[in-house]
């Protein structure tokens, strides 16, 4: 298991790190695999964002009537049996089986089968972060109900994480790095970055990205200690990021799982790409209380550097979008820093989701690359114009622009973990 923080001090690329960056071509992402509230595949869940179809709606995955906060988003229609064969489903919880079958439609999406590549040629680098407390109540009322060892909540969450990305390995035979990322919501944008590290000391091939859920009473109980979570009770008004009337976020389950390929090897299979991964970066906040400003705005400013572009070259922005009015303003003001106020426009598609922890990033990163793919930015749905301290220009209704090439995604977790990513278009 690998943490942001032990990676931390190569994440944001010094000047000679740029340098050597642009000996290599940019990885593409070959194929896309998703889990989501509001759908289950690439496809069903771009149609759904488009619509603007709302996935948030009352927890159904148990009993919630006595919680403050009782909405979630709940990938709909999920049967396990349906996606894996009957072999794996006594090895897995509901979050692996997501993370299987999003792998398995990535890998479809990308029309290759790593068994046939070469030895240690293709590997895979997930992040995840909230996923293990499902595993371990089920560990926990093992326990319970029939005196089982005890398992310490360390060992249950990273005995977790390396089930997740390594099931995704055995199934498909990839032999190649197999790693975990953990940072919350940015985790998802930093496994994609690890992953390209990895192609560039010669892997050719990484499934990676993020999948998360943790929508159990154990989940729930710590989601509710952070105090952000909503606790409105109509799924078109609990989530509101940038709007006057934010008050908290609601919890998502799912993510996205994206083919990350060499340029080179990519071409020479004849393989089609959504894009590629031009710039990315990471910091990290000031310890609370020191009286340090965020630092998001700078991982931003770093992302645009490595891809060698400037501010006005970045299309459309795909926010964090926190939904809680401080988080909100302080990722309003890093965008207007560095864009100008109203000048660049913002989306976060992920009102339709609630946040996912650490597959929200990557969600949004395959959101980035169908947009430039379609010519189309997907809506902000159910906010309405951003408050006045929030000067974006927040895409509320889908968009056609005139020219959609690069995009930029932002992600903040918590902790003070921050990351942005820079695509282009294919």
């Amino acid at each position: 298991m690998t943490t942001a923080m032990d990676t931390a001090t190569s994440t944001a690329p010094a000047l000679s790190d740029t340098v050597a960056a642009a000996a290599f071509a940019d990885p593409v992402v070959t194929g896309i695999g998703v889990a989501a509230p509001n759908g289950l595949g690439t496809e069903a869940w771009w149609s759904a964002v488009l619509r603007g179809e709302n996935g948030i709606g009352p927890l159904t995955r148990f009993e919630a009537d006595q919680y403050p906060a009782r909405l979630a988003g709940e990938v709909p229609g999920f049967r396990a049996a349906d996606h894996l064969p009957g072999r794996l489903l006594p090895q897995t919880d509901h979050v692996t089986r997501l993370a299987l079958t999003a792998a398995d439609e990535a890998l479809a999406d990308a029309d290759v089968d790593p068994a046939q590549l070469p030895d240690y040629a293709a590997g895979v680098i997930t992040a995840s972060s909230a996923g293990g407390y499902e595993f371990g109540q089920r560990e926990l009322e093992a326990l319970w109900s029939k005196g089982g060892q005890y398992v310490s909540a360390y060992q249950s969450f990273a005995w977790f994480y390396a089930v997740n990305s390594g099931q995704i390995s055995i199934r498909n035979g990839m032999r190649g790095p197999n790693s975990v990322l953990v940072s919350e919501q940015a985790g998802g944008l930093d496994a994609v970055a690890q992953a390209r590290r990895q192609l560039r000391k010669g892997i050719r091939l990484v499934v990676t990205g993020g999948m998360d859920s943790s929508l159990c009473p154990w989940g729930w109980a710590a989601h509710l200690a952070g105090g952000e979570l909503s606790t409105g009770e109509d799924p078109d008004r609990a989530f509101l990021p940038f709007s006057a009337e934010a008050g908290g976020h609601v919890v998502g389950e799912g993510g996205a799982l994206l083919v990350l390929e060499d340029a080179a090897a990519a071409r020479e299979r004849g393989a089609e790409a959504y894009g590629s991964v031009a710039g990315y970066a990471a910091t990290f906040d000031p310890p609370p209380g020191s009286g340090g400003a965020p630092r998001l705005g700078d991982a931003a400013a770093l992302a645009l550097r490595e891809a060698g572009i400037a501010p006005a070259d970045v299309d459309v922005v795909f926010a964090d979008a926190a939904g809680r009015r401080e988080a909100d303003r302080a990722e309003a003001r890093a965008i207007a820093d560095l864009f100008g106020e109203y000048a660049v426009p913002v989306t976060a598609p992920k009102t339709m989701t609630g946040r996912l922890a650490a597959g929200g990033a990557s969600l949004d990163l395959a959101a980035a690359l169908l947009s430039l793919r379609d010519g189309v930015i997907p809506p902000t749905v159910n906010t309405g114009p951003p408050a006045e301290d929030c000067p974006i220009d927040l895409v509320t209704e889908i968009r056609k622009p005139e020219r959609l090439h690069i995009a930029l995604v932002l992600a903040r977790g918590r902790g003070g973990f921050n990351a942005a990513m820079v695509v282009r278009g294919r």
